[in-house]
């Protein structure tokens, strides 16, 4: 069991439960806010969307132990909130429900859409709510309840409902600043499994540790490790070897930088920085944070990396990876999907790692496309079933 302190819709919650609850049977079952709609369990449809540190995202996905200490918003604390209280009668103005069970999922995103982008025409309403379905109003009136809000006015929101705090895990005692994750146990390694992508040369696992996903890629490089370790310190060099990666300056181990990637429909263009930190024994740490401002997705990390010898002229570089996701774009952040496409980042930045250092061209793309990498990664998988080297 594992002792979790939430603060659910301004009130100070503490509970005893399995480490595996997620946030919205915790909400449902522990707090009976059945408010919160369970649909298809898997982050897809959004019934379940609900405001965490003021940000919108899946319960049904979330782990409770993982939001240990943050404040959680459900449907039903935003009853008196005024921005809610407009989209309700905006709702029933322009015959935007009809069963309801996708509502209160969608009022959630609703607020979250008028709040953030009050400039929002039909189009980037649509594509705001892609992530929320509806099976009975066929849209119409809900992207019209949406403007007919904007149109009228954005009421003020209380201080209370539209703080963000930083990305990590809040301290108990404040609610304000970070603290870090904890190390993970080797019980919380449930999910871990190796998982064997392109020829061989990468494998990837993944475990939840704190509010933080953790990655640790493998990859086997056909370069002496002090030539590898001597790549590793030159940003731009590695920059170039990573899809939809740029830098835009670097001072005093400091790299600020962006990150492109293009979600289906939704493109994303994560700004941030970086701070490196090598150590004697070609080892060394990364930690950073970014967000991308069209979607407000807020993204945090920190890697551990070290470079081993692997036989007579070759190396093998370990990378752990903990991050975190929150915002609209966390959807997409589900554990096989994740596993999947780093292992294939870290496959084509090895690749072309090595042709850069042995005079070889490689042109890795100019943005990370996620059909593209879909593909690869179901081509790979393929010919791994017909015994064929991809």
């Amino acid at each position: 069991m594992s002792l979790v302190t939430l603060r659910v819709n301004g009130e100070d919650v503490r509970a005893d439960i399995p480490p595996r609850t997620h946030l919205a049977d915790f909400l449902r079952e522990h707090r009976l806010l059945t408010g919160t709609h369970l649909g298809c369990e898997h982050g897809v449809c959004g019934a379940c969307t609900l405001l965490i540190e003021g940000a919108p995202a899946r319960s049904c996905i979330a782990y409770a132990a993982a939001c240990d200490g943050a404040s959680v918003t459900t449907i039903e604390g935003l009853e008196h909130d005024p921005v809610m209280e407009a989209l309700r009668a905006a709702f029933t103005a322009e015959h935007a429900l009809q069963c309801g069970y996708c509502t209160p999922g969608m009022l959630v995103t609703a607020r979250d859409i008028v709040l953030r982008l009050p400039d929002a025409d039909a189009d980037r309403i649509r594509l705001e709510l892609a992530g929320n379905l509806c099976r009975c109003t066929g849209y119409a009136g809900i992207v019209r309840a949406i403007q007919r809000v904007l149109r009228e006015g954005v009421p003020a929101v209380p201080r209370t409902l539209t703080r963000l705090a930083p990305l990590g895990t809040l301290s108990r005692d404040e609610g304000e600043g970070l603290s870090p994750p904890p190390s993970p146990s080797p019980a919380s390694r449930e999910r871990e499994g190796p998982v064997a992508v392109g020829d061989g040369r990468v494998r990837a696992n993944e475990v939840r540790a704190g509010g933080n996903t953790e990655l640790t890629q493998t990859l086997r490089l056909s370069l002496p490790p002090d030539q590898v370790w001597a790549a590793l310190q030159d940003p731009a060099l590695i920059a170039s070897c990573i899809p939809g990666a740029a830098i835009a300056s670097v001072q005093d181990g400091r790299i600020e930088g962006t990150m492109e990637a293009a979600l289906g429909p939704m493109r994303a263009r994560f700004a941030g920085a970086a701070t490196v930190r090598y150590g004697t024994d070609r080892t060394g740490t990364i930690e950073g944070e970014g967000q991308d401002r069209a979607s407000a997705t807020r993204l945090s990390g920190s890697a551990r990396f070290a470079v081993l010898p692997d036989g007579a002229s070759g190396s093998v570089l370990e990378i752990v990876l903990a991050y975190i996701l929150r915002g609209p774009l966390a959807q997409f952040a589900r554990g096989a999907v994740v596993q999947d496409f780093a292992a294939e980042i870290a496959y084509l930045f090895a690749r072309n790692l090595e042709a850069r250092m042995q005079g070889r061209a490689a042109a890795p793309a100019a943005s990370l496309g996620l059909f593209a990498l879909l593909w690869r990664v179901l081509r790979r998988r393929l010919a791994r079933l017909l015994g064929r080297e991809p």
